[in-house]
């Protein structure tokens, strides 16, 4: 509950959230376990657990996400890092940042699943929901709202390009009735994470419209390596640090003319040896390699 800063409620919290550990623990008959906190709230019942090895998966900016007590959170984020015997870091801003203040820091970026994404090259019909939409189709998965998603430059691409189809699927978190009003404009809702892959393969560019924050600056967006396992054309806002390594397979554009230029070069300049190297650049980027890096650095 995010009642963090009542000295009493913070103390219901952390009593239920050990019960909760404890039972799944008797029933898996975990005596010694590695703690794994991916969520700053957790910090006081993590660092009280007994544990092997304390690990601290510092994803984002936590601190800058939305109604939540910024001290509160800076707070259990700094104890954390002191305190984990392994601080992952996804974001390598965020890692330069921050190592020092870790006792073993380590940048290890997302996976992607890379054979589910890719597909094995057998054609699948398109999803109903979407059969109907005249092509080109400029896609985006994940949530929509207006903390990452610059809901006006969507309204703006739609204007700049009727001739297209922009389809948006995740949550919506946001008013979005303006982009939704738009006839070129379709939003979906969350689906399935196997049923992704499906959506994106009739993508034909896939798009990062985020808006310019602390958040997203740092953020380093797990849909970035499936648009390019699905070996889709992107184009995005040049608002992520981590988008710095990626200039030779992501367009980039500030302004919503420039992103509607870049969309339409995406569509001249895509080919076959170009929805290659995009693929190729993610290939061995598998979960399964990563698990293997960080056990590496875990039981060096």
């Amino acid at each position: 509950m995010p009642v963090h800063h009542i000295a009493w409620a913070k103390q219901l919290n952390d009593l239920l959230l050990h019960l909760q550990i404890k039972i799944v623990q008797i029933r898996l008959r975990l005596h010694n376990p590695i703690v794994w906190v991916a969520c700053p709230a957790a910090c006081d019942v993590a660092l009280k657990m007994k544990k092997s090895r304390l690990v601290y998966q510092r994803t984002d900016r936590y601190e800058e996400s939305e109604g939540i007590d910024v001290d509160v959170i800076k707070n259990y984020d700094k104890k954390l890092k002191a305190q984990a015997d392994l601080t992952i870091f996804v974001s390598k801003l965020i890692y330069e940042e921050e190592r020092h203040q870790c006792k073993n820091p380590l940048y290890l970026d997302h996976g992607v699943d890379y054979d589910l994404f890719a597909g094995d090259g057998r054609s699948v019909a398109p999803p109903a929901d979407i059969a109907d939409l005249p092509r080109p189709i400029i896609g985006y998965f994940g949530e929509v709202n207006g903390h990452s998603v610059d809901i006006a430059l969507a309204q703006q691409l739609a204007d700049l390009l009727p001739e297209m189809s922009f389809v948006y699927i995740g949550n919506v978190s946001s008013d979005v009735s303006a982009l939704e009003a738009r006839k070129n404009v379709r939003l979906l809702p969350r689906k399935p994470y196997e049923e992704i892959p499906i959506y994106g393969r009739y993508f034909d560019v896939s798009i990062i419209p985020w808006v310019c924050n602390r958040w997203t600056q740092a953020a380093n967006p797990i849909k970035l390596k499936e648009y390019l396992a699905l070996g889709k054309p992107i184009v995005s806002t040049p608002v992520i640090a981590e988008l710095e390594s990626c200039r030779d397979v992501v367009y980039q554009a500030p302004t919503p003319r420039e992103f509607a230029d870049c969309i339409k070069q995406a569509l001249a300049e895509n080919t076959p040896a170009r929805v290659a190297a995009r693929r190729q650049r993610v290939q061995q980027d598998t979960w399964d390699a990563k698990a293997k890096l960080l056990l590496k650095h875990l039981y060096p």
